[in-house]
């Protein structure tokens, strides 16, 4: 028997942690109480793990992540760590030096924030690599970067259409610029060479050690299927890390929907579900994404975009799935058991969402299915009561609810007041009496849930000193922790295993280093992950 003593315990259930002891046996919470009585209960030998005043708490669950396309593209050209179009170029000439027989250079993360516009030019590409292809997408993975020859080998120029789902940005003289945003990353996404098995079965193990790294002993993958932007299937990756047990966390997969095909590709996404089990993996949910972003002008919005003068435009953004068509998919899905996970960023793809969600609901009735809407930047006051009516659950991804450079110089401007001001409505829909469940969207923005939890408490980055972000939205710190535990837990059917300490349930568990609900809240940052345990094994401990 394992006992943790000496720290604190949040279970989950309360408003703040407490003092206290948790006994493990056989990979399950046997004893939750006073640390007197649960080494008691041990008896002699037990093994006792030093807390040293530190959080024993759930493990936590991410809701909304891309694990193995994070994995695999931190193993090509990775930009995430760097901030300058100086400092993409050189890793990008590094990385291609490095790898003289590689066909295509691949890889990305760069910030829309570091180019005017959010719009990098093919020409910084052709200067470092010419005679290859270069395809990078950006941090969120809805434009690429990619040089002329990629352009050229894809047949893109002056007089390609824009997709009906994306768009080519183009220089004055109607030349591709270099920057394709959402459905226009396929133009050239198309041709790049899909990785090999061990390519993405790589990934996901990188990817699971960086996770169990933050804490995180389970997660939402959101795009288990071969159709956005260049993305890997990690369908099968799972499937083999399911299988031979290399996979310890407990995922579920969303299956993705075609959003260039209907009703016709359900039969087909059932048929994968059956498939779709392995160890600890599930392909149970379906992921529809009903717009873009707001940062390239595809995000679908009530009221239309400003431009940068300030003055309204005649563009509210895209639909990707017809609303009606939305709503009739949907409900065949419920009827059919799924879950459904929405991409639902702008205020009108969140009223889509959930007019789908209730159509579903008036022809097959409440059901246990967990649909859930996630990013949900802009929200319209309208709509936020309707996800408790409705049994949505708002699927928050707290990190970008602050002040920096993307919000305030793409972002902001090109809302306008009104809608600026309906930005990441955390605090609402909470009063309102919906279920959060909490993600990062990784590798979009960083994975760890203690960066997502401070920005969610102090509507500020750690350190930074810029205002706090419309902080009548921010959340307390209990209720944060319990969206990424308990909330996440719930959306993925785990409840009844995880999500909250408590007897009986397995011990997948996270020991941070110090009990943030005795520090300061503009402290929450700088918590760390000591170590993590999926059903009683460590499976990770700080160095």
């Amino acid at each position: 028997m394992t006992v943790f003593v000496n720290g604190s315990v949040f279970t989950g259930h309360g408003r703040r942690s407490r003092p206290g002891a948790v006994g493990v046996r056989d990979g399950r919470i046997v004893s939750v109480g006073e640390p007197a009585d649960v080494l008691a209960a041990a008896g002699p030998g037990a093994d006792v793990v030093d807390l040293a005043g530190g959080l024993l708490m759930p493990g936590f669950q991410d809701a909304h992540a891309h694990p193995v396309c994070a994995g695999h593209a931190m193993l090509e050209c990775d930009l995430r760590a760097l901030s300058t179009p100086d400092e993409y170029l050189a890793e990008i000439a590094r990385y291609a030096r490095a790898r003289p027989d590689l066909e295509w250079i691949t890889g990305g993360g760069w910030s829309l924030a570091s180019f005017p516009g959010g719009t990098p030019s093919r020409h910084l590409l052709d200067a470092v690599v010419a005679d290859r292809p270069v395809v990078l997408p950006c941090q969120d993975a809805h434009s690429s970067w990619v040089n002329s020859r990629a352009l050229e080998l894809a047949g893109v120029d002056r007089s390609t259409p824009d997709p009906p789902d994306g768009r080519v940005e183009r220089d004055e003289h109607g030349d591709p610029s270099g920057t394709l945003h959402e459905g226009a990353m396929s133009l050239v996404g198309r041709l790049v060479p899909a990785p090999s098995e061990a390519d993405l079965d790589a990934g996901l193990l990188a990817a699971q050690e960086r996770l169990f790294s933050h804490g995180v002993t389970a997660w939402q993958d959101a795009i288990v299927g071969g159709g956005f932007n260049g993305f890997p299937d990690p369908y099968a990756a799972y499937l083999r890390a399911g299988a031979s047990g290399a996979l310890r966390a407990r995922v579920v997969g969303a299956l993705w929907w075609d959003r260039e095909r209907g009703a016709e590709q359900i039969p087909e996404l059932i048929e994968r579900r059956a498939g779709g089990r392995a160890g600890r993996f599930a392909a149970t949910s379906i992921k529809i994404m009903q717009d873009g972003i707001v940062e390239n002008f595809t995000a679908a919005l009530t009221e239309p975009y400003r431009d940068a003068c300030g003055c309204v435009t005649a563009n509210a953004g895209l639909s990707f799935v017809e609303p009606a068509a939305l709503r009739e998919h949907v409900t065949r899905l419920d009827a059919e058991g799924f879950q459904v996970h929405f991409h639902a960023l702008g205020d009108r793809a969140v009223r889509e969402a959930l007019d789908a969600v209730e159509a579903a609901r008036d022809a097959n009735g409440p059901g246990d299915r967990r649909h859930h809407l996630a990013h949900l930047q802009v929200v319209h006051p309208d709509d936020v009561r309707r996800f408790a009516a409705l049994g949505a659950v708002a699927n928050i991804q707290p990190l970008w609810a602050c002040h920096e450079p993307q919000m305030d110089e793409l972002t902001i401007p090109f809302l306008g007041g009104r809608l600026a001001a309906r930005q990441y409505p955390f605090g609402d829909l909470w009063r309102a009496g919906v279920r959060l469940a909490a993600g990062s969207d990784w590798p979009v923005s960083s994975p760890d849930p203690l960066w997502g939890a401070h920005v969610a408490v102090n509507r500020a980055l750690p350190g930074q000193s810029r205002p706090p972000f419309l902080p009548g939205q921010a959340l307390d710190l209990a209720t944060v922790l319990t969206a990424y535990t308990a909330g996440s837990a719930y959306v993925n059917h785990l409840e009844h295993e995880t999500g909250t300490i408590e007897v009986g349930k397995d011990a997948d568990l996270t020991v941070l280093d110090r009990d943030p609900f005795d520090h300061p809240a503009d402290e929450i940052g700088a918590t760390r992950v000591a170590r993590t345990y999926m059903q009683g094994e460590l499976v990770y401990t700080a160095s």
